[in-house]
């Protein structure tokens, strides 16, 4: 009986691979080959042994099903793996997992999850910067409303707002980059870090261990890699997903009937919005990406509180993680996939943009009109007081701004009809939007290496 979303709704199977219980197995089977190969490197078992260990460190021969069994009398995962291993290895299953504690090969495994997810994820995000920056560029010149506090504001383009979209995943790009380094680490020192269990031997040991897993090394381990390596990288994790369901929340906002500047690409063929209100068109992707974000979020907490252990471990971080790790990365990659299917589909509505300027009656030129008011003399503290007035006066009275500007003796004795039109036309006030996004898209190809557009 399947109770977990992950495993019947929510994830994409490469990712939900990488995390599998047999997945995990062959991890540790590959932590405990290396180790064989380090002992024997160093001289400390024969070389025939350790290619004998690396011949049967693998499915092929150590099933699932049989660690499970001795897991089932043992009540200790990995020593039903070691076990199950050694069986297979004949006299040289003595050397099986010589020197190591559990965490030696359950973090390096998991260090190998992490940097197989990593891979998952900066594709993913790779794809949907190339999605926003091809939006952005097709998008540049169109002119809407720009909104504060859920008013509106000044013109902007649509290109200049997807453009802060790519700038910011853009650094999320980067902290990837960075974070690999610091999450892609295991161990192999033994009980309690100290590398006891290998004598003289252990820096070469685990320095060839790593190097032949190509992970880091955590120098100053405990019995367990340190935690606040895990805890950057969900906090990472909550930040892409929180950056995705930003995004989502203005598809959502901007899909609104009576905005209805885009919508999310929608089949009337066969699509279903509603069980009753047959002419529904919800933006349900976004809304999905919105509640996933929120789970990602909240194993941040009990990551850094896995990060408070008694002395050198103990196991309240255990069975956290297993919820924690797998979850939080499986759940980034669903929403990435679904973010960037949303805004590759996207139906932008250039008519429901103007139609939108046009109904806000000309206010959001009000700042073009002050500035232009300001360069012929009055200062602009005055021009600010002036145009409030005339426009609470215009509000009130049901008239556009222009009208009511027309009709002021003040205004028309420092400007000119023709002057005072250019001030209030949208399309001449976006500033250096169009020309940041063509900045932004070039720190994209610059960053991903490669011709977008």
């Amino acid at each position: 009986m399947l109770i977990c979303p992950l495993d019947y709704r929510y994830g994409r199977n490469e990712m939900k691979s990488v995390f599998s219980e047999e997945s995990r197995l062959r991890s540790q089977l590959l932590v405990e080959a290396a180790l064989a190969r380090a002992h024997a490197a160093v001289g400390n078992i024969p070389a025939e042994s350790a290619d004998e260990i690396t011949a049967k460190a693998n499915l092929d021969h150590v099933s699932l099903e049989r660690v499970k069994e001795i897991e089932a009398e043992t009540k200790h995962d990995i020593m039903a793996m070691v076990k199950a291993l050694s069986d297979q290895c004949g006299d040289a299953g003595k050397y099986v997992h010589l020197g190591a504690t559990s965490n030696d090969i359950v973090d390096t495994a998991a260090a190998l999850e992490i940097k197989a997810a990593l891979e998952i994820i900066e594709s993913d995000l790779d794809e949907f910067i190339c999605t926003l920056v091809k939006l952005s560029y097709a998008h540049r010149d169109t002119v809407e409303i720009g909104r504060t506090h859920g008013q509106f504001a000044i013109p902007t383009t649509f290109g200049f707002k997807i453009a802060g979209y790519v700038s910011e995943m853009m650094r999320h790009y980067e902290r990837l980059q960075e974070i690999k380094k610091r999450a892609c680490v295991g161990k192999m020192s033994g009980a309690i870090g100290t590398g006891a269990g290998f004598a003289d031997k252990f820096f070469e040991i685990q320095e060839r261990v790593m190097a032949d897993l190509e992970l880091g090394i955590e120098d100053a381990a405990t019995q367990i890699v340190c935690r606040d390596r895990y805890a950057e990288l969900v906090f990472l994790l909550g930040l892409i997903t929180t950056s995705c369901e930003r995004y989502a929340t203005e598809v959502r906002n901007l899909q609104r009937s009576e905005i209805g500047e885009v919508s999310e690409a929608f089949d009337a063929k066969k699509q279903v919005g509603s069980s009753t209100m047959a002419q529904k068109r919800n933006p349900m992707l976004s809304e999905n990406v919105c509640g996933l974000a929120r789970i990602v979020r909240s194993y941040i907490a009990p990551q850094m509180e896995s990060m408070i252990l008694w002395h050198e471990r103990d196991l309240t971080n255990s069975s956290a993680e297993r919820f924690i790790l797998t979850h939080s990365i499986t759940l980034t990659d669903d929403i990435l996939n679904k973010i960037n299917n949303v805004f590759s589909h996207i139906e932008v509505h250039t008519y429901n943009m103007q139609r939108n300027i046009g109904s806000s009656n000309g206010f959001i030129m009000a700042e073009s009109v002050l500035l232009t008011l300001s360069s012929k003399g009055i200062g602009r503290q005055n021009a600010h007081e002036l145009v409030r007035q005339i426009s609470i006066k215009a509000e009130g009275e049901g008239k556009s701004l222009r009208e009511a500007l027309l009709e002021s003796d003040e205004v028309m004795t420092l400007v000119t009809e023709s002057e005072l039109d250019a001030a209030l036309d949208p399309n001449s006030y976006v500033g250096s939007a169009p020309q940041m996004v063509d900045r932004i898209v070039a720190d994209a190809e610059k960053l991903l290496g490669k011709r977008i557009v």
